[in-house]
């Protein structure tokens, strides 16, 4: 390969991956917290058919989003160049106000592009320049985040959190309820970042490679399958960790911000396929617990919610259950 590679060189892309799975899931725990902010907000905003919260929320998702897209695309170049993209990441900062979500989306930004300089001058360095080309597309877009936020950072909070007597129909939601919620957004965490990583491993050229005269023939194997299935899934436990973590802060409750148990990625298709199997059999019978303790509760939203949540992962489940033997 023209490109020099060291592993000093790897671990700098790989704090690039750290960084957008940070923030990715810090834009968009702020973004599901949104709505627990905007059920305080000024009497006066019941006029409005948007609110302040509307317009910072669709852009904390929309970033996010963008976020986890961008760690996607620098695994998926770590895997080509021979090294291993990581799992882990630094744990997000959400806060508690708009302008404190401000404030810190431009610490983060800011961190994000001194970094990537750092990684620009690497590539020169090293030769890389289809990794530079990368990293220019990601600056610039990472400026233009932090630009956004410096526009919130003085803004004049509609509301702050407040604290006092729970109302008599939350004191059901206690700390080992939150608890047992909190393992469902630390399972969407871990189910995002493993395939997530998985999806991009799947692309690296030598899992691509073309071995027998079917693959040839329809310019397709059994990892680029395996990549195609695993898209759609990650895109909807992202959702569901929106979900999840909105009701929590619904509740009064604060979402964890970190996986738990850590992703495992694998080194083959078939390594993927079982890895996600039991993932999702984990996610199930979780889930099945944390309806009955909701039913026990009285909690009907949340009862609800997981109901459909545990559909979805039943069609997760099957869907990787086809290919595992």
């Amino acid at each position: 390969m023209a490109v020099k590679i060291t592993p000093e060189y790897i671990d700098l892309l790989n704090g690039a991956v750290e960084r957008e799975i940070q923030v990715s899931l810090q834009y968009l725990l702020q973004h599901a917290k949104i709505e627990k902010l905007m059920r305080k907000k000024l009497p006066e905003n019941i006029l409005l058919d948007k609110t302040t919260y509307d317009a910072v929320g669709k852009f904390l998702r929309e970033i996010g989003i963008m976020e986890m897209k961008h760690a996607a695309s620098i695994m998926e170049r770590i895997y080509y160049l021979g090294g291993q993209a990581t799992t882990m990441a630094k744990k997000p900062v959400i806060g508690g106000s708009l302008s404190e979500f401000a404030r810190l989306g431009v610490v983060a930004e800011e961190e994000a592009l001194v970094l990537y300089r750092q990684i620009l001058e690497a590539t020169i360095e090293n030769g890389d320049y289809e990794t530079r080309e990368l990293f220019e597309k990601i600056y610039g877009e990472e400026e233009g985040h932090l630009f956004k936020f410096q526009e919130y950072v003085h803004m004049q909070d509609e509301s702050q959190e407040e604290t006092g007597k729970l109302s008599e129909w939350r004191k059901v939601f206690t700390d080992d309820y939150f608890a047992l919620l909190n393992k469902a957004v630390a399972s969407e965490i871990m189910a995002i970042i493993q395939y997530t990583n998985q999806h991009e491993k799947a692309a690296y050229l030598k899992l691509r490679g073309r071995e027998t005269p079917l693959e040839v023939v329809t310019d397709n194997n059994k990892a680029k399958a395996v990549s195609e299935l695993l898209k759609p899934i990650f895109m909807q436990e992202m959702d569901h960790l929106e979900k999840i973590s909105e009701r929590i802060y619904l509740l009064e409750g604060e979402a964890v911000v970190m996986p738990d148990p850590l992703p495992k990625v694998g080194d083959t298709p078939d390594d993927f396929l079982a890895l996600d199997h039991a993932a999702e059999n984990d996610a199930i019978l979780l889930y099945r617990k944390i309806i009955e303790e909701a039913m026990k509760r009285g909690d009907t939203i949340t009862r609800r919610m997981f109901e459909d949540i545990v559909m979805q992962e039943e069609q997760h489940y099957w869907t990787f259950d086809d290919y595992v033997r």
